[in-house]
């Protein structure tokens, strides 16, 4: 194939799992550090005129990953690579996309920028927190779903929609549960909260009927898992039989596994766009890939096919 596939260092196992899907190598390049600690890049072989993605999701610590995305584009740049796709599955900073109180930053509209600067021509990345920052990109932007894994999941498990109903466990999230029911042709319901700070939420009362139903929580991160757990519990108040939840990107920062575990949450199905090199040893939660999606998007693009596909799934 006529186009290279580089990693940086946060995840290189799934940039393995998409070049093996695509049945090539990974492009040689040493991603490393100085003795001061700055970060060191050399690409160690020839790119000129060809088509480079960049398999480095924004994940923590998201200043030095971002940090090594931005050098090794700049590096492929000047090594005079025909055009340079960011494969950024999980967008750090993506959380502060708007000024909702008096003097705070618009964080993921400054990354956009950065990332812009730096010689990025295109950026796959997926689940966006907030759609419209894509808006804050001046170049192509393919925010892919991880719906279509999910569901094919869920269809291979053997879930019964009559059983089941999709839950968004805030209001924020009611698009995406909803489009995530209408595939499966399951119910919806909605679990309204009020947030008193930063990482912290409390789940109030329950839009829609759960009792007697085995709930599925759709989310597209879960950082601490307070807003889940907190939904969990509410859910079970409301009778419902068992509660379940799925997310693309686990961050699972601080007391998240442990928050998971103490809950009433049976399982936690999580994707690999971040790397998780511990989280399958807890009984609770599962990792899927969506390597066949990013290697399916990188094919076509290079292609100069459609990929809308890829957005919601067949």
């Amino acid at each position: 194939m006529d186009f290279l596939v580089f990693s940086g260092n946060s995840n290189r196992k799934l940039a393995e799992g998409i070049v093996s899907r695509l049945g090539m190598r990974l492009g040689a390049a040493t991603v490393g550090r100085f003795s001061d600690g700055e970060i060191m890049v050399k690409i160690n072989e020839s790119v000129r005129g060809r088509d480079v993605f960049v398999v480095q999701p924004t994940s923590a610590p998201t200043d030095t990953h971002l940090m090594e995305l931005m050098i090794m584009v700049d590096a492929l740049k000047r090594a005079s690579a025909n055009s340079i796709t960011a494969v950024t599955p999980y967008f750090g900073y993506s959380r502060q996309d708007r000024a909702n109180e008096p003097r705070v930053p618009i964080t993921a509209k400054l990354v956009a920028k950065l990332l812009t600067s730096s010689g990025i021509d295109r950026l796959v990345t997926m689940d966006l927190h907030a759609g419209q920052i894509q808006g804050f990109f001046d170049l192509p932007v393919d925010n892919l779903n991880a719906l279509p894994v999910f569901t094919k999941y869920l269809k291979e498990k053997g879930f019964s929609k009559e059983d089941y109903i999709i839950v968004s466990p805030d209001a924020g999230g009611v698009a995406r549960a909803r489009t995530f029911a209408s595939k499966l042709g399951m119910p919806l319901a909605i679990v309204d909260k009020r947030r008193s700070g930063p990482n912290q939420a409390k789940a109030m009362n329950i839009i829609g009927d759960v009792a007697g139903k085995c709930v599925i929580l759709v989310d597209d991160m879960i950082d601490t898992a307070g807003t889940l757990t907190e939904g969990a519990t509410a859910l079970m108040n409301a009778g419902a039989v068992k509660v379940m939840a799925m997310a693309t990107h686990g961050i699972l920062s601080g007391p998240a596994i442990e928050r998971i575990m103490n809950s009433p949450i049976e399982k936690v199905i999580i994707t690999d766009t971040i790397e998780h090199k511990n989280a399958e040893s807890f009984s609770k939660i599962e990792v899927i890939s969506v390597s066949g999606v990013l290697a399916t998007s990188i094919e076509r693009i290079h292609n100069k096919e459609s990929i809308s596909a890829l957005f919601v799934g067949d």
